[in-house]
């Protein structure tokens, strides 16, 4: 549920706009407030599970996302949607975690990443239904289904874990760091701020600036707080580990390319070439059943011959896929313009998930797999949500400059430019320029999605780049036991 919901978001986005009367920033809010809240307590939820026992942490998430989910169904508005995403990414912060933390527990090392692989492709299939599921169910019945439907799964999920999962927890455990989880949290919601309402607002407007300023402040505060308190969230000692802290850094890049080209391709595709909810869903498919059935393949692959190559590999791959992408500009053949890179950027993922995984939870005692695993999960979701708030911010200033220079000469230009905010929601105003108003702000919108595709090209090819200087070649494992 935690990863459906972090995909099937994008499909419905369209239908909320249009429901809700949300511009672009607030759609980029109801991303990223669910991304923010894993990314920044899904530390706490590791630590919560390895002192308080994780299939007990992973139950109550569960609870508590199936309530939030409940909420979003429900919602009466665009504030109220995203104060209920919040809710469902502190759900998400409390399972998430405890799933790898409770393989970690459960299988030795030896076997740890054909298990991991498995994990990743369940997770991973699940994932590729999302957008599919998400977008019949818009089709039928409305966005608002696509969060309901979490009601009854939810159900059989608690079912299933206080039936079959065996309770687990790190002897000695310390206490949860709640200042840090308060610190990061503050951080990264005053660095997304500036972000999200830098394209819209500008770097003079107040916000943006009161949002940079808060995040200078916390941010350095969490570090020097993590590096002085007792029981930190985030123990610094880890990274001393070069695969460690390598694989991290790679995690960083490589799912902030991957967030922010999932982020623009489905808004692409409803508003720009016509696709349905349930068709553009669809269209991702092979990126999602590519991971799933290959992620375990290449998990016993990297327990073979070591994660460096897997993970410079698959970077590389996704690179040159996103870039495809960007060269078609999601237009054309189905089979040429979105079929072809979305495979490909499958493809790279899968060689990377598994072996990724397995190096970070290797490069740890068993009593630090909670944090370990925490942390690799943080990092890929701040990553996810720094990119789309820098991609929104990018497409959203390349936007308004070619909207410009579209509309010049246009009676209307200064009315049109005024909502430049809702990219491809905004109102044509009738008359004899309705036409070339449209092809404008169509023309100045595929810009745009070139510029936001070509930063996140950037970002997986130094993914690889990060993969090929830093990461050990000997093998995956540098596990202090």
């Amino acid at each position: 549920m935690a990863f459906i919901d972090g995909s099937v978001v994008q499909i419905a986005l369209p239908a909320i706009q249009a429901d809700l009367g949300a511009d672009f920033a607030t759609l980029q809010w109801i991303v990223n407030i669910y991304v923010l809240f894993i990314g920044a307590l899904v530390l706490v939820g590791g630590a919560y599970g390895d002192s308080l026992g994780r299939r007990r942490v992973f139950a109550a998430g569960t609870a508590l996302f199936v309530l939030a989910s409940a909420l979003c169904g429900l919602a009466q508005g665009p504030g109220w949607l995203v104060a209920a995403r919040a809710l469902q990414g502190i759900g998400s912060a409390l399972m998430i975690p405890q799933s790898l933390a409770i393989i970690a527990a459960a299988f030795p090392e030896e076997r740890r990443g054909r298990a991991i692989g498995t994990w990743a492709a369940a997770s991973a299939l699940t994932t590729a239904l999302g957008p599919t599921l998400g977008g019949v169910l818009v089709d039928l019945f409305s966005w608002r289904a696509a969060f309901l439907i979490n009601l009854p799964v939810g159900a059989v999920v608690l079912w299933l874990t206080l039936a079959r999962v065996p309770e687990s927890r790190a002897p000695g455990a310390s206490p949860v760091d709640l200042a840090g989880g308060l610190l990061v949290t503050v951080g990264l919601g005053a660095l997304t701020v500036g972000l999200v309402h830098l394209g819209d607002r500008g770097l003079a407007s107040p916000l943006v600036l009161a949002g940079f300023a808060a995040a200078a402040v916390a941010l350095p505060a969490f570090v020097w707080w993590e590096a002085r308190t007792a029981a930190p969230m985030m123990p610094l000692i880890l990274f001393r580990d070069r695969a460690f802290a390598g694989v991290n850094l790679l995690t960083v890049l490589l799912y902030a390319a991957l967030s922010g080209a999932l982020f623009i391709v489905p808004y692409t595709l409803i508003g720009v070439q016509g696709y349905t909810a349930a068709e553009a869903g669809l269209s991702l498919l092979p990126m999602g059943l590519a991971i799933g059935l290959l992620s375990r393949l290449f998990g016993g692959l990297g327990d073979r011959i070591g994660g460096r190559l897997p993970m410079v590999a698959g970077s590389t791959i996704v690179a040159a896929s996103a870039a495809w992408l960007g060269w078609t500009g999601a237009a054309g053949s189905y089979w040429a313009g979105v079929f072809g890179p979305v495979l490909g950027i499958g493809l790279g993922m899968a060689v990377v998930i598994a072996p990724l995984t397995t190096t970070v939870m290797n490069a740890v005692g068993d009593a630090h797999s909670g944090a370990a695993s925490g942390i690799n999960n943080a990092a890929a979701r701040v990553a996810g949500l720094l990119s789309v708030a820098i991609t929104g911010a990018v497409m959203a200033v390349q936007f308004a400059a070619g909207l410009k220079i579209g509309l010049a000469g246009t009676d209307q230009a200064a009315l049109v430019l005024a909502q430049a905010d809702r990219l491809l929601d905004i109102p044509v105003p009738p008359g004899p320029a309705a036409q070339q108003i449209r092809q404008a702000i169509v023309a100045a919108y595929e810009d745009a999605f070139r510029w936001g595709i070509g930063l996140n090209v950037v970002l997986a090819a130094l993914a690889a780049v990060v993969g090929l200087a830093v990461l050990p070649s000997a093998g995956t494992s540098s596990s202090r036991k």
